[in-house]
């Protein structure tokens, strides 16, 4: 079977593809961390972003949204010079924002899963393209989520960065028909 390309040779990329990209979730930790790390990406390569997770895991307590939301602005400049993060304040700060917003949802909706996975009806896009050049940037779905998250308050959520998300969580799976790790041709489609 031929695998998606876009890891290429990176083992980091390769093992996020493989055990992550298109696996659905509903762990709101887990969620607000893809989202944190999608937003860090804008204007960068997700490698780059991937090489400091672990850093963004240290400075956000493992993306607890309670301490995410409470960070101040000293908090988060402390953060931008002593963590192995993306150093760009906005997008810091969106970490901050976008944790607050989330709260709010989870008060009105249960959860963030609950209120994202409400778009597709619960259920995951199953994508099926022959090859990697087919899977868009952007789609009318991934416009309208950016457009509400917008309205909610959220920060680095332009509808090319929800698109990648949307993938990130699993509400769209875009391996190629014939990867591995495709809805189609995996055992566990399911990410706690």
């Amino acid at each position: 079977m031929n695998t998606c390309s876009w890891p290429d040779n990176n083992k980091m990329m390769q093992e996020y593809h493989n055990k992550e990209w298109c696996v659905p979730t509903n762990n709101d930790q887990y969620i607000f961390e893809m989202l944190t790390l999608e937003g860090a990406q804008s204007g960068l390569s997700w490698s780059i972003v991937l090489s400091k997770r672990d850093g963004y895991k240290e400075a956000f307590h493992q993306f607890d949204l309670e301490y995410c939301s409470s960070l101040t602005d000293d908090d988060l400049i402390f953060i931008k010079e002593n963590y192995q993060v993306i150093k760009h304040l906005l997008k810091l700060q969106s970490v901050r924002n976008n944790a607050m917003a989330i709260l709010e949802i989870q008060r009105e909706f249960g959860s963030f899963s609950n209120f994202l996975w409400e778009y597709v009806d619960y259920e995951p896009i199953i994508n099926q393209w022959e090859k990697d050049e087919q899977i868009p940037a952007q789609t009318e779905l991934s416009k309208q989520i950016s457009k509400d998250l917008k309205k909610r308050g959220f920060k680095f959520v332009g509808p090319v960065i929800i698109y990648s998300f949307m993938q990130s969580i699993g509400m769209v799976d875009d391996h190629i028909q014939s990867c591995p790790y495709h809805t189609n041709n995996r055992a566990n489609n399911f990410r706690s």
